[in-house]
This record gives C-alpha cells, sequence and structure tokens, in this order.
C-alpha cells in the first residue's frame, strides 16, 4: 500500500494524518515547525490553536454542536482531545490551548505508522497526498498550488486574534464572574461599563492606531472575525450590540444590567491566563495596552500575548474540488482545512477527517463514505464543492447549509434539535462501514 503524504500538522493535517494511520496506512506527515514558524503561531507544538481557545457551542440546537458530536462518533482525535482538555465555559466547549495540542501531538508522534518529516514543502506532491497547509499558505508552495488550478485561484481575506491576560492581574473588585448571555455556568469573568465609559472606550478604539498590513481595507475582513477596532468605526453602538452585548447580566453591585460588558474566558485550565471574547485586534502593541486598560478592571492587566492579524488565503474551490475534497481531475490529490473555503477550528479538522477516512478506502479500494447531506459532515463538502453564488466566501457549518426538514417543527430551537437527531441518525447507519478498516 503506497504512503500518504499529509502536508501541514494543524488540525486537519493532525487528524488526516491519525484517520490514515488507525487504518493501517503509513503517513509522512510534513510541519515546518519547529524551523520555521508563521506570524499567527507561538507554541512548537502541533494542531495550535491561534485566535480562540473556543471550539464553539455544545448544544444539539446548533450546527456546531452537531458537528462536533458528528466527528466524536467517527473517532476524531481532535475531539477526543478537546474533550480531554476541556476548561469551563458555560455552554460553548473551550480547551487548555496548551494541553490540547500538545496531547494531539504526543498522539501523532507517538504512533508507528506515521513518519514526521521536519521542514517548509515547495511542491505539490505527486501520488495520495492530502495538502492541509493552512490559510497562512505562502511562498513557493501558494505559487503552485495556484499553478495547479490554472492560475490566481486563491482569494484571501484578514483573519484576527485577540489578546491574552493574566488573571491575577484583573482587578476583581471591579469585574465579577457570570455567565455569557445567562446560558451555563458563571465561567466568564465580566467588565462592565456604563454609557459614558462605554462612550469614551469606542471613540479611543476607533480612533487608535493600527499596525500596518499591506493591502488590508475593511471589506477584506471576514465578518466571523473582525478587529474591535473596525467594529468601532462602524458605529457607535456597534459594539454594544456584538461582543459587548450586555443582554442577561447582572451587575452584583448594582443590581442592573450594565450599559455595555467586556468578557473574558478561561484560556487554560487552571485559570490562569484569559481572552478577552470578540476583541480580534490589530492595534500596535503600544495602543491595545493603551486603550484596552480603560476597560473597567483591566487598567493594570499584564497582556500574555498581544492581538495580531494575518492573511487568510483560500481556494476558490467549487468546480475545483469535489465534496470528498478532492482535486477534480487529480483524484488521488486532497485537500483539507481552511484552505478549502471552511471556516473555523472544528470545521478545518471535520474536513481533515473525511480527507482521511476516504484516502484510506481509496488505497483499500473500497467506495469512498459519501456523507449525507442530512449531516453536518456532508454538508461542508457540499458547500466548498456546489456553492452556486457567486461571490464564494469562507464559512462555518451553520443548519443553513443542512438539508431541511420534510415536515414543519415549530420553534427554531425545536427545529434545530430534530434536524440534529435526524443527522445523527442517518450517521449512525454509516457507522459501520467508516469505522470497519479502524485497528
Amino acid at each position: 500500500m503506497n504512503k500518504v503524504k499529509v502536508i501541514g500538522a494543524g488540525l486537519a493535517g493532525s487528524e488526516a494524518a491519525w484517520q490514515l494511520a488507525i487504518r493501517g496506512v503509513e503517513v509522512e506527515l510534513y510541519e515546518m515547525k519547529p524551523r520555521e514558524s508563521s506570524p499567527a503561531h507561538h507554541r512548537p507544538y502541533f494542531a495550535e490553536l491561534v485566535c480562540s481557545n473556543s471550539l464553539r457551542g455544545a448544544s444539539m440546537a446548533n450546527a456546531p454542536g452537531l458537528l462536533k458530536e458528528e466527528m466524536r462518533r467517527c473517532g476524531s482525535l481532535i475531539m477526543e482531545s478537546a474533550l480531554k482538555n476541556r476548561t469551563p465555559a458555560g455552554g460553548a466547549l473551550a480547551v487548555d490551548r496548551d494541553g490540547f495540542s500538545e496531547y494531539i501531538t504526543d498522539k501523532i508522534k507517538s504512533h508507528p505508522l506515521i513518519e514526521i518529516i521536519e521542514g517548509r514543502v515547495d511542491e505539490v506532491p505527486e501520488g495520495e497526498a492530502v495538502i492541509a497547509s493552512g490559510p497562512l499558505t505562502d511562498g513557493k508552495l501558494y505559487e503552485n498550488i495556484q499553478a495547479l488550478f490554472g492560475g490566481d485561484t486563491t482569494l484571501h481575506f484578514y483573519d484576527a486574534a485577540a489578546p491574552i491576560v493574566s488573571f491575577a492581574s484583573i482587578d476583581m473588585d471591579k469585574a465579577f464572574f457570570a455567565s455569557r448571555y445567562d446560558k451555563g455556568d458563571a465561567d466568564y469573568i465580566n467588565c462592565p461599563m456604563d454609557r459614558e465609559q462605554y462612550t469614551a472606550f469606542v471613540r479611543e478604539l476607533a480612533h487608535a492606531e493600527e499596525a500596518p498590513v499591506r493591502g488590508f481595507e475593511d471589506k477584506a475582513v471576514f465578518e466571523g472575525c473582525m478587529p474591535v477596532e473596525v467594529m468601532a468605526r462602524r458605529g457607535e453602538d456597534t459594539l454594544r450590540f456584538g461582543p459587548m452585548k450586555p443582554r442577561g447580566i447582572t451587575d452584583p453591585k448594582t443590581g442592573k444590567e450594565p450599559y455595555a460588558v467586556v468578557q473574558l474566558r478561561a484560556d487554560d485550565r487552571e485559570g490562569s491566563m484569559y481572552n478577552i471574547v470578540g476583541f480580534q485586534t490589530h492595534l500596535k502593541f503600544p495602543e491595545q495596552k493603551r486603550v484596552f486598560s480603560m476597560i473597567p478592571g483591566l487598567e493594570n492587566m499584564e497582556i500574555l500575548r498581544y492581538g495580531v492579524m494575518h492573511r487568510n488565503s483560500f481556494i476558490s474551490s467549487p468546480g475545483r474540488l469535489d465534496r470528498f475534497y478532492r482535486v477534480i481531475g487529480r483524484e488521488e490529490l486532497m485537500f483539507a482545512g481552511q484552505i478549502t473555503g471552511v471556516e473555523g477550528y472544528v470545521e478545518s479538522a471535520a474536513s481533515g477527517m473525511c480527507c482521511g477516512i476516504n484516502m484510506a478506502r481509496r488505497l483499500m479500494g473500497k467506495p469512498l463514505i459519501d456523507f449525507s447531506t442530512k449531516t453536518a459532515l456532508g454538508a461542508l463538502g457540499a458547500h466548498i464543492s456546489a456553492y452556486e453564488g457567486k461571490n464564494f466566501q469562507p464559512m462555518n457549518i451553520n443548519f443553513g447549509l443542512i438539508d431541511s426538514l420534510d415536515e414543519r417543527v415549530k420553534g427554531k430551537q425545536a427545529r434545530y434539535e430534530k434536524v440534529s437527531q435526524r443527522a445523527l441518525e442517518t450517521l449512525e447507519n454509516m457507522l459501520p462501514e467508516i469505522l470497519e478498516d479502524v485497528k
């Protein structure tokens, strides 16, 4: 049986390599770290989380929750690590950033069928391969991927990460613990603002100095990860109805809902580090310190990691990749992760899982697993391969991508739970075939 080359040991590449190996397929996993690192990466581990430490909602009434459960049932390494390294986050699945990546790294490195090859890859591989080089793909590999598809077929948007601060530096006489939007346990630190504080903060934020990014324009920012300073410039109330929404939160000092609130979520299991929720930014580092210190409770904060911004590139996949993530016309070559136009940690890992499962089946001469579009896994593959709009853009999993119900169900939550129930029933019927080759 041929060895499979997997390019990149991020979430998608690690998952693809694992799914191949546990089915008895030898893997050459290429990863440029620790020899080289991108501007967004800070740690030596595989599957590094470069932005938030949240894998989003866990409920079956939301699509990310459904996707995670489908992956768990299919034997996902990423989900195994997430559940073992979970941190308190109310209704969301958040993880200890280092513990999560270190667990995956140890599992990958200890598997006898996975050979780790350090260094940058410049060429599109021949033979069976999964390219999971990520949205920061650049240099010769980027150019050769463009050439593979006959020209400039990749697009880009800009992505940003939020600062992480030391818990010990937060003034808990001003801040308090509560849940997010009155859901789940009181796992979030809340920094309340009155109207005067909020107005002054937004004014300073909107006029703060950004670090230069070549070619950056507001319209190029992906709406799901928009820098907080861009939101501030869009109108005074934009933040108050976005990441600073105070809905369902009561300030214990006043007994009332604050005018606005900044929330922080634990970034490690010990609760020693907290990231500022929704505060992705590309302000200059001194400006981050100056402006964010206006937040009540963060006046003397110690910033452990400043917010950063970087370009994300992806293939215009419809017509170039099929629903199995294969290159049309070169079916031995697959792409996985955000470079395909799926957006988000879980979605990236899900695409890698599908690639690993089906590449193994290809080598065994078995029919590929055709995930139903009644499932979240199948809906993602359909989106990147069959999108019919004029402007293909990265997208998170959502119920709009999954097949509608044949029956009418009253109430959005009840309807979504019914979609999830149907998806899991559909997947259960497929699991014997999906898992039959796992050793």
